[in-house]
């Protein structure tokens, strides 16, 4: 048995202590991990109408990409190349025009979707995977690196035909990434986990089953993100930069008027918005959506008579003013809304 030793006593437990001072007190200087694409470089986003909509909306997953980097001191030149629509094999055939010709130093690829979706017009798993591998050999000869998107659902049903067809897709991407040393984001296993916690039924993640709304965008954009090497504090960082991102989120209201037509409205708010208008109904006790369709509904009516000038909604379709009313609905709506963030 060894001796006892004071002086070895005193340090294993002021190691001890140290060891466990680090646990609850992390330290803030320590190394984030290294984000592959370095700032001053071109980030390229191939792919369809999700990612045209990523681009095109203020909130959209291309856009939150490039916000993230940027609040984490990467700030990347976006090339997007979304097109409504398109499949592997439309994506192979513009591949030099609307990417490589551009010299991008990486090069998102979101595809499959479609692949599946178009049924008959689609194209089969065969001549996916050559098309795909094509493309990222491409992509390699013109020294970019490809980051892997797997396939976003098709229906938040994980159990339809179509994501039962989509699944041989996505794990021929998630084995291409492996064999080819890629980046991958596997957004569809990231969908699957939260639509399994889905509470009730309906669209939560996407505005259709199939293109995105805020959250979905936000799923999306993590999952690039993180396939870039960012880990859980500079995801945590991109995340409360997009919270302050102008007109990213839409909040919508709807006026049934029967026999399948309607008026509706959108304004658009940033998240942090969002949150307050949440709160703001929270304190009348009622859900958001059902304060801004009455309050929708009440300036809807008024358009018909004995208040407005329309008979009904048919002689407001006859009349073929249908669109300049909903566009006066839609100032009020902006208005409501407005007036809700500022109490």
């Amino acid at each position: 048995m060894n001796s006892f030793s004071p002086q070895l006593f005193t340090r294993r437990a002021a190691t001890c202590l140290l060891a466990g001072a680090a646990l609850l007190f992390p330290n803030p200087f320590a190394a984030h991990a290294e984000v592959l694409i370095k700032d001053g470089q071109k980030l390229a986003f191939m792919g369809d109408s999700i990612t045209q909509g990523g681009w095109g909306n203020p909130g959209g997953y291309v856009r939150l990409t490039i916000a993230g980097l940027e609040a984490n001191g990467v700030k990347v030149t976006p090339i997007p190349a979304g097109i409504s629509g398109h499949k592997s094999d439309q994506m192979l055939a513009r591949l030099k025009k609307d990417v490589l010709e551009k010299k991008p130093d990486f090069m998102t690829l979101s595809c499959g979707v479609n692949d599946v979706w178009h049924g008959a017009r689609g194209v089969l798993l065969d001549q996916y995977k050559v098309n795909i591998t094509a493309i990222v050999d491409q992509c390699a000869a013109a020294g970019v690196k490809v980051v892997i998107l797997t396939a976003t659902v098709i229906g938040e049903e994980l159990d339809n035909d179509n994501n039962k067809k989509l699944a041989p897709y996505n794990e021929f991407l998630r084995s291409l990434a492996a064999e080819k040393k890629l980046p991958l984001a596997d957004l569809y296993s990231m969908f699957a986990e939260v639509i399994k916690t889905k509470t009730k039924p309906g669209n939560a993640y996407t505005s259709d089953g199939v293109h995105m709304n805020s959250a979905g965008d936000q799923i999306m954009a993590k999952g690039v993100l993180q396939a870039l090497g960012l880990d859980a504090a500079q995801i945590k960082k991109a995340q409360d930069a997009w919270l302050d991102i102008p007109n990213s989120v839409g909040v919508r209201a709807r006026f049934d008027l029967g026999k399948g037509k309607a008026l509706q409205a959108v304004a658009r708010v940033s998240p942090r918005q969002l949150e307050q208008l949440k709160a703001a109904a929270a304190k009348e006790g009622k859900p958001l959506d059902e304060i801004l369709n009455a309050a929708y509904a009440a300036d809807a009516k008024a358009v018909f008579k004995p208040a407005g000038e329309y008979e009904n909604a048919d002689a407001l379709f006859a009349a073929k003013k249908d669109k300049e009313v909903q566009a006066q609905l839609e100032k009020k709506f902006a208005a409501h809304v407005e007036a809700m963030l500022k109490k």
